[in-house]
Formats: C-alpha cells, sequence, structure tokens
C-alpha cells in the first residue's frame, strides 16, 4: 500500500486509463512527494496532479480516487510542484486552446494569509500557504491552485519543475502569477521563462489516445532559501456528466509543515450533497454558500494499523451533485444503451447470425461473442471528444477494430442483444479499492472499470471484453471486486457481491525432487506453477507471445545459478477451463543435504514452513476496535522426494503435520511416507479477511504454539525416531490433475462464510 504515514489518496485518471485493459494485466516478465498535503479531485475531466504523481489507476471513466498511501518525501513530481497534494483537472468544457493563459486569479479566489515564519523549522521546505479552491457554477467547476513555499534544503529545488497536463477542448489553464522572493526582492519568473508545450503522442504506446497536452516550465536560478510563489486556475466539465459535479478535498496524512486552506464555493442553485469526515469537522468554518478548512502544522494522521482499507479515508470532504448511486447509475445507462444500439445495415449483425448458426446453447453464444470482442478488436483507450465517459458506439468500433472498456462493452452488448440475451454494463473498481464504498457519496470517480454482466438460463455470468481471449464467460468478476454499479435505465442501488474464501488455489506450486540416485547425486527436479487470476492473465499475456525455444532459452540464461544446475525443458500452456496458467520447468538442481550424527542427515523441503503470524496490537488513538484486516489468498505448495533407493522407510521421518486457524487464516501441513517417497501438502487460505479485536486478543495469546517449523525431512541409518505424518493420506505431485478444482490443500472442514 505504499509507505506508512503519507497520503491516503492517489492521483487519478479518467474512463480513459480506467477503462482499461487493466493497469493489472499490463506486466513483465515472471521472476522463478513528496509529502502530499492538500489537495482536490473532481470528475469533470482529465485529472492531473499538480505537485505529486504516482500511477495506480487504470483506464475507465473519469479520475479515480483511491486509498492509496503516497510516500512521506518522493520527488516523483511528474505534475511538477513538489510536495503539495493538489490535482490540476481539465475537460472539454471552454474554447479550445493549446497555450497557457495569463490573466488575474478570479474574483470568487481570496488567496491566503502567509504563514509567520517559525524561529526553528525542520524539513526541506515549509509551506506558507497552500490553497486549494473549488467553485461550482453552471460552467463546471474551476480549481484555483495557489501557494507559496520556502524552500530549505536542496532536496526540494525538484519544486521548481512545473508541469500542467490538460485537455485542449477544455480551455487553456489560467496562470496568475509565478515569481521568486529572494533578499526582499520579488521577481516575475513568467518574464524569463515560458512554459514549452509538451504533445503526448507518446501515449499511443501505452495503447492511449487522449489528446492531452503538458505545458513544462521549468524555474531559473531557483535557490536554496528562496521562496516561490505560483497560482494557477483550470476548468473542467465532461460532457457525457451534463450538470453533474462532484469530487473531494482531501488532506494527506503527512503534510509538510506549513498552512494549509481547503475551501468549496458554489453559485446559487449549486450547492452540492456534501459528506464530511469527523476528522475534517474540527477545521470547518462555515460561510455562505462555502465551506472552508484550515490548518496551520497539521498533525501527521495515521490510519489504525492493520485495519481494512476503508480506515484509510481520512480528512476528506466529498461532494456531489448524484442524489445517490441509483442516480448515477441512471445517469450512465442511456450512453451505453444509446452506443449498443445498431445501425440497419451494421456488419454486427451479420457477426451475431454467424455466431447464432454456430452455436446452439445461449451460453457457447455469450462466450463465442465475448471472443470476438476479445480477440479482433485490439485494447486502445479512446478520450478524444468527451470519451472519457462517454463510450464509442458499437458500429464505430467495429469499424476501427480498436476500442477500450466503454467501446468494447458497448459492442458486447450489441452482440448479445442480437443473440436474445440479457445484459447490462457493470461500474467497478478493477483495483479492488472498493471497501466501504456503500459509506460514500455516489460519486462517478470511484470507478475505473465496466464490463458486462449477462443472464443465461437462470446464472449470472461476467464478461470482460479487455481480457485476453482465454478468459470466458464467468461466475465472478476476475478482478477483487466488492460493490458493483449496474447501470440500468430505472437506476440501481450500488450491489454487493458475496465474499466467499476461495475454493481453488490463486497458486499452486508443485516441486518433485527425484533423490533416487543418492544423497551425492544432484536431483531431477520438476517444478510446476499453477497461476489463477489476474495473475494467471498477465502469465498468458507475456508466454504466449514468445515461442518454446524462445521461453526455454530465456530461462535457461535467467534462473541457471544458485538452485538449478541445468534446465532440460520449459513448457507452458494456458489451461481455460481451470482459468490458470500452467509453467513446467524441469531438470537437474543444485539440494545439499545437512549432514547429522551417525550418517544421518535432513533437507529442508521447499514450501514447507510458515513464518509465525504478527501480533494484532494497535497505539492508543481513534477506531482502537477496528477490526483487523488479511488480504483474502489461497496459496498452495505440494512437494513429493522420490528417496535414496539405498534406504529404508523405517529410517525416515519429518517435522509434525498440523491444522491450525489464526486471525482468519488457516494453516494446514499433512506428510505421509508411500511407495519410497515422502509427500507433502501445505496450504494457506484466509477464511474471514476481517477479525474483531476481541478475537484478535484471544489470537495473540495463541502465537507462541503456533509452530513455524521449516519443512525437515530426516534420514537416520538407525531408525530410532521414524514417523511421517500422522496417518493422513498425502497424493504426491504426479498422482493428481492440480488444476482440478478439488485439489486437497487444505483440511475439508467447512470453512467460514460471509462478507469482509
Amino acid at each position: 500500500m505504499g509507505v506508512a504515514g503519507s497520503n491516503p489518496v492517489a492521483p487519478t485518471r479518467d474512463f480513459k486509463k480506467n477503462c482499461r485493459h487493466p493497469r493489472a494485466l499490463r506486466g513483465r516478465w515472471p521472476r522463478a512527494g513528496a509529502s502530499c498535503a492538500a489537495g482536490h479531485v473532481e470528475s469533470r475531466g482529465r485529472v492531473r496532479p499538480v505537485i505529486v504523481h504516482q500511477h495506480l489507476a487504470s483506464d475507465l471513466l473519469l479520475p479515480q480516487v483511491q486509498p492509496e498511501r503516497l510516500g512521506a518525501i518522493s520527488m516523483n513530481v511528474r505534475a511538477g510542484l513538489l510536495l503539495a497534494a493538489s490535482m490540476l483537472v481539465a475537460g472539454p468544457a471552454y474554447a479550445q486552446s493549446d497555450k497557457v493563459s495569463r490573466g488575474p486569479t478570479p474574483a470568487w479566489v481570496s488567496p491566503s494569509e502567509l504563514l509567520p515564519m517559525p524561529a526553528t523549522v525542520t524539513g526541506p521546505l515549509l509551506f506558507l500557504r497552500q490553497d486549494v479552491l473549488v467553485h461550482l457554477s453552471d460552467k463546471g467547476q474551476a480549481q484555483y491552485f495557489g501557494y507559496r513555499v520556502k524552500i530549505l534544503d536542496s532536496s526540494a529545488l525538484q519544486v521548481g519543475n512545473i508541469a500542467i497536463a490538460w485537455n485542449p477542448a477544455a480551455g487553456a489553464p489560467i496562470v496568475h502569477g509565478i515569481s521568486v522572493l529572494r533578499d526582499g526582492q520579488l521577481v516575475d519568473v513568467l518574464k524569463s521563462a515560458s512554459f514549452e508545450i509538451l504533445r503526448r503522442e507518446d501515449q499511443l504506446e501505452a495503447a492511449m489516445l487522449d489528446g492531452m497536452l503538458t505545458a513544462v516550465l521549468r524555474v531559473p536560478d531557483l535557490r536554496v532559501g528562496d521562496e516561490l510563489d505560483v497560482q494557477f486556475t483550470s476548468f473542467s466539465r465532461d460532457p457525457g456528466l451534463g450538470p453533474y459535479d462532484s469530487g473531494m478535498l482531501l488532506l494527506g496524512q503527512a503534510p509538510a509543515p506549513g498552512r494549509y486552506r481547503l475551501r468549496l464555493s458554489w453559485d446559487a442553485g449549486h450547492e452540492p450533497r456534501l459528506r464530511i469526515a469527523p476528522d475534517m469537522t474540527s477545521a470547518m468554518v462555515k460561510q455562505e454558500r462555502a465551506l472552508e478548512f484550515r490548518f496551520d502544522n497539521p498533525a501527521l494522521l495515521s490510519p489504525p494499523r492493520d485495519a481494512p482499507p476503508r480506515y484509510l479515508w481520512q480528512r476528506a470532504v466529498e461532494y456531489s451533485d448524484f442524489a445517490d448511486w441509483a442516480s448515477l447509475s441512471r445517469h450512465f445507462a442511456p450512453l451505453y444503451a444509446k452506443a449498443a444500439t445498431l445501425a440497419a445495415d451494421s456488419p454486427i449483425r451479420r457477426e451475431a447470425a454467424r455466431i447464432a448458426a454456430a452455436h446452439t446453447r445461449p451460453v457457447d453464444r455469450a462466450a463465442a461473442a465475448l471472443k470476438l470482442v476479445q480477440q479482433d478488436v485490439r485494447y486502445i483507450y479512446v478520450g478524444l471528444n468527451g470519451g472519457n465517459v462517454i463510450p464509442a458506439s458499437a458500429d464505430e468500433t467495429w469499424k476501427r477494430r480498436y476500442g477500450d472498456c466503454k467501446g468494447k462493452t458497448a459492442l458486447l452488448l450489441a452482440l448479445l442483444a442480437e443473440l436474445g440475451i440479457e445484459a447490462e454494463a457493470v461500474l467497478i473498481n478493477a483495483d479492488g479499492n472498493d471497501d466501504g464504498l456503500d459509506q460514500r457519496l455516489a460519486l462517478p470517480q470511484v470507478f475505473d472499470h465496466v464490463l458486462v454482466r449477462a443472464r443465461i438460463d437462470g446464472q449470472r455470468y461476467w464478461l470482460d471484453g479487455t481480457l485476453p481471449a482465454v478468459a470466458t464467460p464467468s461466475a465472478q468478476p476476475v478482478f477483487p471486486v466488492g460493490w458493483v454499479l449496474p447501470l440500468t435505465p430505472a437506476g440501481s442501488a450500488l450491489e454487493q457481491l458475496p465474499w466467499r474464501p476461495a475454493t481453488v488455489p490463486d497458486t499452486i506450486n508443485l516441486f518433485e525432487i527425484d533423490a533416487r540416485a543418492g544423497f551425492d547425486t544432484p536431483p531431477r527436479v520438476v517444478t510446476t506453477e499453477i497461476i489463477r487470476g489476474v495473475k494467471g492473465l498477465q502469465n498468458q499475456l507475456q508466454f504466449a507471445a514468445i515461442s518454446a525455444p524462445q521461453l526455454l532459452d530465456g530461462f535457461r540464461q535467467n534462473a541457471i545459478g544458485e538452485f538449478w544446475q541445468t534446465i532440460d525443458d520449459v513448457q507452458w500452456r494456458y489451461d481455460q477451463k481451470a482459468g490458470a496458467s500452467v509453467l513446467t520447468i524441469s531438470g537437474t538442481a543444485r539440494m545439499t543435504w545437512d549432514e547429522g550424527d551417525g550418517g544421518g542427515k535432513s533437507l529442508a523441503l521447499p514450501g514447507g514452513g510458515f513464518s509465525p503470524p504478527d501480533r494484532r496490537a494497535r497505539s492508543p488513538g481513534p477506531n482502537q476496535n477496528a477490526p483487523y484486516y488479511t488480504k483474502p489468498e489461497y496459496i498452495c505448495h505440494v512437494t513429493t522426494v522420490r528417496l535414496p533407493t539405498s534406504t529404508k522407510p523405517e529410517q525416515w521421518s519429518s517435522k509434525p503435520s498440523y491444522d491450525n486457524r489464526l486471525f482468519g487464516r488457516h494453516y494446514h501441513r499433512v506428510w505421509e511416507m508411500r511407495d519410497g517417497a515422502i509427500r507433502m501438502i501445505r496450504g494457506s487460505r484466509v477464511e474471514r479477511p476481517e477479525t474483531d479485536a476481541a478475537s484478535a486478543e484471544r489470537d495473540n495469546a495463541r502465537i507462541a504454539k503456533f509452530d513455524n517449523s521449516m519443512g525437515w525431512i530426516f534420514y537416520d541409518p538407525a531408525g530410532r525416531k521414524a514417523a511421517v505424518g500422522k496417518g493422513e493420506t498425502v497424493p504426491a505431485t504426479y498422482d493428481l490433475d492440480w488444476t482440478a478444482d478439488n485439489v486437497p490443500c487444505v483440511s475439508p472442514e467447512r470453512p467460514q462464510t460471509g462478507t469482509p
């Protein structure tokens, strides 16, 4: 989640990068700033952080807000101005412009008085003021960002790298002034420096067409001891959102020393709905048609340790013109209905007829339609001309053979309608940052992806046109989703998807070690990695593009060394029935048996042990009794050792089996010796993501007895302590199809269920 003690909100993106080829699927070859302060996020177009930037969101709808924590001192200032977490917004509302404008501050802006310089100050800089002021009117949203910062250390000089990104359809941002105060003299930076306009064509390599421009200015001759003063206003209004405004005002968890002011004001008739976090009320000042929040040297704010993600939302003010989630659903539904409406002579009708002729079962027809969208329409985000909210039509997407999640969803809806299959578009947060969404105002920017939910033969199926063509209709979304918003003409409420412990492992690691040739001979080893879900699809995207010889050569070059001595073969496949990537490597390995007394030997098996869980405890503070959170996962290790033929079964022993549950996690290890091989299975599954404080205290007392032994096996020529397992039946790596849905990785007791 990032560095502790930092901002609870991440910079955001719009339908664009939210309409994914999901960010999670943009992986690499698999392996065998700044202190955020005041900020603003809104939903009328392209959002760019002016101060701190960190890629988090994806590619769908709107600016996305996520409860991530940014680093306390980050010099990643892609959007420029160090150490203030304001957001710069642009959206299609005003005259076209590809240049930064200059002009006076708006009438609704009144900059804060400067903080008196303290006698002592720590840190690389001090904000004498930082204002983030948002104004709502019939023209949309306007955002004023103004600050004066005292540079106290050379590490803060990057504050002089200023970048402003905007959509030219929104009209230019207006810069009111950039100046440097040194030795009592105020120097107008814009007299000797100007913005350079960078065009963003390079985003095509990231499958994005957004038309964004970036203006960059590097303040010349900036020195330690200078005070830099920056003021500008940006605007946004997205045609896809009509008259609706929404957004957030934020104060980060670890702001730099200084004076901060957040303000939301509105013209008559534009007062939004508000949700104010309890920790903001003490700083709130109510005014006529305005709310203001003032802070001098705000304290470090830390969420309760190990609490669920919803507790990360702190020092935030939400505002929205949407009355509720149903009104948001009702607003977006017609956009997709229109986009999915086909022309009378649409070629998509012929494609649907071809699918219908080839398949008789509705579920097979839906799968064929999904594969067509995944395989024949490549992913490119299209955010031009209002496209970060409004989906391209199905006919347009099919004609150009590329589209983002919005366009692919519209195309899939059109195909399913032609096939007589009931379906709807559904908004989700594909990164899983939706915990507590039901406690929030109706904000479009909390969603980053849209996909299709169909009803076929009384069952619900999820179809995602942006996934690889191996991803078939499924009973649950591939992504870890807790809340969804169906888009319906009547308007749907938020819908919570019931959480259940995984029934099949996310990851299975199989180790077959053939030591029959003896203790001193390098064993033959076969490893198999079975990965489901998003990570499995990442592997599919990567390995499917590599030939078998390239795959073998790549692993030989990168994996041979400390463990592998030789690699004879590498095989990879994607098992569609299991929804899993399966990678198998075989060769010889370096495996050293530890020497013991009397000719004894021992070996720690791969994946055989558990680290003890951490104590669940918190320092005094708010939400002391919040539940403790464990991220859901299900991992299984299966190891089989074919023993040296020179030994006898009664000469072997192992560490004990155990079956335990702590803090909602099931720990399981079993052993068996049979047919000249020792078999071990070690499984770990989260069965309840949240543990209440009282249960956590009871489990804390049990940690001391937790068996954290590694998976040791022992050879004793005298056979004095022969014991492997407790009579369990344990399959070997070669006994089962481990991609099946009934593998014995945990004990068969009925798992706990319920919502997290």
